[in-house]
């Protein structure tokens, strides 16, 4: 009461119930104003005002008491006053209760239903989806009251809500037909209710319609093809009807138009485009909301523009808005990626002190910490959920345990499971998954398999990827007959094997030189519409080499590239098969076109066409890939040098040799064992006792740690060799 002045007028009080924002606030002061000793009663002007503002699913309770009050106080109103009470419900899809008003007007509004009327109630039965009901009541009305253009914007609505597209067309020319003059709200719900079905052809039919017909298309026609068409993908035709919104001078784009294009641009990738787009729109002066900020801070950090995304994040705070927790987790997702966990600590500081963390903050940065194998750190978060309030998820076990499997903590690894499954944690694949691949990985597969078994009786379905692991881990040990029974039993559980499994199982069988046991796998894979890629390729072609098919090689090598562009491991594989054959000239054929095909060799490469070519005894293209090493930047390893050096012992230039193991000493190159073995044979060849000696002293100089035992025995085979000849 003390709000109200001495003298209190319906006036007075529609001005003060207008500057109340809140609507409770604004129904406390409708409420405490009939109680003011100096105010009469409400006028329909105050009726008017407080009855749209119920529109509130929590607030439409309180519109049969107004509706009383109009009543008690009969209070004569307007057709607008009803009008609004009629569309609270049709907004909240109570048409029984519009129904009431309509046929109860006259006693409590003191006024008769007109046209507008009619349409509103039409409207509550199709916001209902009540279409037969909205037809009847058509019908009962069009003979007693004249129809006008909304009401038939109302029954275009229909036949649209009720898929029948080519009616609603048709019903759209008949009322041009009628003289009746469609508007933008008949052409739009056209446009608005194709797009929803996808049929974009129509819909840009009708809207390039709309100018010919003298109707001018809105901004809501424009945002609804445009978002339609980002959700279709059709970026280019979004990016074309955005560009006839910006050139056309009575239509501008609004902050749900940006906001259509930001999420568009975002979700096809076009994220520098989108950064254009918030440009102009913060240049336009138009004032972004709570979603535009969620949306670009979303669409940047994905992009792995995190400098960008943290400057929105940040000005969105400054006008006002606070992030929520999924817009901090799309930040802190962004820096964990980015690999900035210095200011992912910050930002996770911050969320808890504005009591923004949940679940995922905590999965979020666990996850990052891992990555940058920063186990302790992701442990003490792991440690906070008890504090926090939170239950570890599914999710969140996945990500300790495949983290400490990745990072090589695999019994840390198993004790969570043991841990996760004694308590009744919620245990997803992946947690098993990542276990079975971490053990397989590193030859613990009896380990692997007991969780494997494990995976079934926890009721989960073993996934490819355990299959897959397990397969591998048997042929790493050559237990090829285990690697099938496994694959048969993939199959057999309804586990449909990947290109990967087929890929494995080919690699193995090739590697043992089982070809034919490779080739029928290879036929299976076809024929369950699996096509080989680039590692089914370099496997079949590495075994055929192995066993000198080297035309069948080739053979495989031209059917590839037909559909796939080699790595440089498969051409290494291919000039190896050649030059393991001596066929020297087809593998610098490769060698010299690898360049032209944008696959630059590499170290191997020239190692490996080197060593044919020192075998093939053409020391002088050997110098000149030797060279070609250096002039391409890379850098010798041992075995280029023991390939050199077995080439100059292989022409008899002992001297040359042991200068060039002086030269690999120099660059920091230990010798192997293969070393010694190419240089002592070469020495003992040798007629000079001299050269015995002086090799058999160079060796114990560089063997000097005990463990360099062959060192040691290399030098006493040359010393005895030496005093057997002496």
């Amino acid at each position: 009461m003390s709000r109200f002045p001495k003298f209190l007028s319906p006036k007075q009080l529609l001005k003060l119930l207008k500057a109340e924002k809140n609507t409770n606030s604004a129904l406390t002061l409708f409420d405490s104003a009939t109680q003011h000793p100096t105010y009469t009663c409400h006028t329909p002007d105050v009726f008017q005002h407080i009855l749209p503002r119920l529109t509130e699913s929590k607030l439409v309770s309180q519109v049969p008491r107004i509706l009383t009050l109009i009543q008690t106080q009969r209070c004569k109103c307007s057709e607008d006053v009803a009008l609004s009470a009629l569309k609270v419900y049709s907004d909240n899809k109570m048409p029984d209760k519009a129904l009431e008003i309509f046929q109860q007007m006259n006693e409590i509004f003191g006024c008769n239903p007109g046209i507008r009327s009619c349409n509103s109630l039409l409207n509550a039965f199709v916001m209902s989806n009540q279409y037969d009901r909205a037809e009847s009541f058509f019908a009962y009305f069009e003979t007693r009251f004249e129809t006008n253009l909304e009401t038939y914007n109302v029954m275009m609505k229909i036949l649209c809500k009720r898929n029948k597209f080519d009616k609603a067309k048709e019903f759209l020319d008949w009322m041009w037909s009628k003289g009746l003059k469609p508007d933008v709200i008949s052409y739009g719900t056209l446009i608005n209710s194709y797009v929803k079905s996808g049929d974009f052809v129509n819909a840009l039919e009708v809207f390039d319609e709309m100018p010919d017909r003298g109707v001018s298309p809105d901004v809501v026609c424009y945002n609804t093809l445009i978002d339609g068409l980002f959700k279709l993908g059709n970026l280019t035709k979004a990016m074309e009807i955005w560009d006839r919104l910006c050139g056309d001078y009575y239509v501008f784009p609004t902050v749900v138009t940006y906001n259509v294009m930001l999420n568009g641009l975002c979700k096809c990738g076009e994220f520098d485009e989108s950064f254009k787009i918030w440009q102009r729109m913060l240049m336009n002066e138009h004032r972004p909301d709570s979603f535009t900020f969620c949306t670009l801070i979303h669409g940047l950090c994905k992009s792995g523009n995190v400098d960008g995304a943290y400057r929105v994040y940040t000005g969105m705070i400054k006008s006002g808005y606070v992030p929520n927790v999924v817009t901090s987790n799309a930040m802190l997702t962004g820096f964990c990626k980015a690999g900035r966990i210095g200011v992912c600590r910050g930002l996770w500081d911050s969320m808890g002190k504005a009591n923004c963390r949940n679940i995922v903050s905590h999965n979020i940065l666990m996850k990052g910490l891992f990555e940058k194998s920063m186990v302790d750190e992701a442990i003490s978060i792991w440690e906070l959920f008890p504090e926090d309030g939170c239950v570890p998820d599914s999710c969140t076990y996945g990500i300790v345990i495949h983290g400490l499997c990745e990072n090589g903590y695999l019994s840390k690894a198993i004790r969570v499971l043991k841990e996760a499954e004694d308590g009744g944690g919620n245990l997803d694949i992946f947690a098993y998954s990542s276990l079975v691949k971490g053990l397989s990985g590193e030859g613990r597969l009896d380990e692997a398999i007991s969780i494997f078994e494990q995976t079934r009786k926890c009721g989960c379905k073993p996934n490819s990827i355990m299959y897959n692991e397990l397969i591998n881990g048997f042929i790493k040990i050559s237990k090829l007959l285990d690697a099938m029974r496994l694959f048969e039993e993939m199959k057999a559980n309804g586990c449909p094997p990947t290109t990967a499994t087929y890929n494995t199982l080919i690699n193995g069988l090739c590697r043992a030189e089982k070809i034919v046991d490779a080739s029928a796998i290879l036929k299976e894979m076809l024929s369950n519409g699996r096509e080989p890629d680039l590692v089914t390729y370099s496997s079949l072609i590495d075994g055929v080499c192995k066993i000198k098919k080297i035309d069948m090689a080739l053979q495989l090598f031209v059917r590839m590239i037909k559909e796939f562009k080699p790595d440089v491991n498969l051409y290494n594989i291919l000039i190896h098969g050649l030059c393991s054959v001596g066929r020297i000239e087809e593998a610098l054929n490769i060698h010299l076109a690898m360049k032209s095909c944008h696959c630059p060799p590499n170290l191997v490469t020239h190692n490996t066409i080197m060593d044919g070519l020192y075998k093939a005894r053409d020391c002088k293209k050997a110098s000149e890939i030797w060279s070609q090493i250096f002039e391409e930047g890379l850098k010798p390893d041992i075995i280029s040098y023991n390939i050199v050096i077995n080439g100059l012992c292989l022409s008899n230039q002992l001297d040359a040799a042991v200068r060039l193991l002086d030269q690999a000493l120099v660059q920091g190159l230990l010798p192997t064992v293969i070393t010694w073995s190419i240089l002592v044979k070469a020495v003992l060849n040798s007629a000079s006792p001299l050269m015995i000696c002086t090799f058999s002293r160079n060796i114990k100089d560089v063997y000097v740690h005990p463990c360099d035992a062959k060192g040691y025995a290399l030098s006493q085979r040359l010393e005895a060799d030496y005093f057997q000849r002496a």
